[in-house]
C-alpha cells in the first residue's frame, strides 16, 4: 500500500499465541479490509495484489483470505445494513474501523458462506477483536453477531452439505 495508507492494525493480545492458517488468513483478511476501509483504493484488484505480496508468506498461502476480501467487499452495503439494523442506539460512524472490517469479514462468512460453520465465524471474530481491538468491542461484536445468528436458517456447529 502507498505510504500514505495507515498500518493495519497490530495485535493487542497475544502476539505469540500460535495460528494456524485460516485464522493467519482471517487475519490478513482483516488486515486489508481495515487499510481499505482507511484509504479506498480505486482499484480494489490492484490493492488486493500489492497487499498479499508484501505479507510473510507467499500470495498463495492467502488464497482463503482473497476469498474473504473479494467476498467481503462485494457483500459490503448488505454487511453495512445488517450492521446498522443491529447496532440498536449506536451510530455506524461511531463504530471503530477494525471492529467494522472484522464484522464485514464475518457477516460476510454468515450469510455467503455456507462451508463454514457459523459458530466459527463468530468465534473466529471473537478471537479478532481480542487481539485487535478493545474489551469493550469483544461484547459490541459478539452481540452484533449474536442478533445475526439468531435470523440463520441452518445449523449453526454444521457446514452446509450443499
Amino acid at each position: 500500500m502507498s505510504e500514505e495508507t495507515p498500518a493495519a492494525p497490530a495485535p493487542s493480545g497475544d502476539a505469540n499465541k500460535p495460528a494456524n492458517k485460516r485464522r493467519a488468513n482471517r487475519i490478513a483478511a482483516m488486515q486489508f479490509l481495515y487499510s481499505w476501509e482507511t484509504s479506498a483504493p480505486k482499484d480494489n484488484t490492484s490493492a488486493v495484489a500489492e497487499f498479499f505480496s508484501e505479507q510473510e508468506h507467499p500470495r498463495e498461502y492467502y488464497a482463503f483470505a482473497e476469498e474473504l476480501v473479494h467476498g467481503a467487499l462485494e457483500h459490503r452495503d448488505e454487511s453495512d445494513t445488517i450492521i446498522r439494523d443491529c447496532a440498536k442506539n449506536w451510530a455506524f460512524d461511531r463504530i471503530a474501523k477494525v471492529d467494522l472490517a472484522i464484522l464485514r469479514l464475518a457477516i460476510y462468512e454468515l450469510m455467503h458462506r455456507r462451508d463454514i460453520p457459523p459458530i466459527v465465524s463468530i468465534n473466529e471474530a471473537i478471537e479478532l477483536s481480542k487481539l485487535f481491538s478493545t474489551a469493550e468491542s469483544k461484547r459490541f461484536v459478539n452481540g452484533i453477531l449474536d442478533r445475526i445468528k439468531e435470523r440463520l436458517n441452518r445449523p449453526l456447529r454444521e457446514a452446509a452439505k450443499d
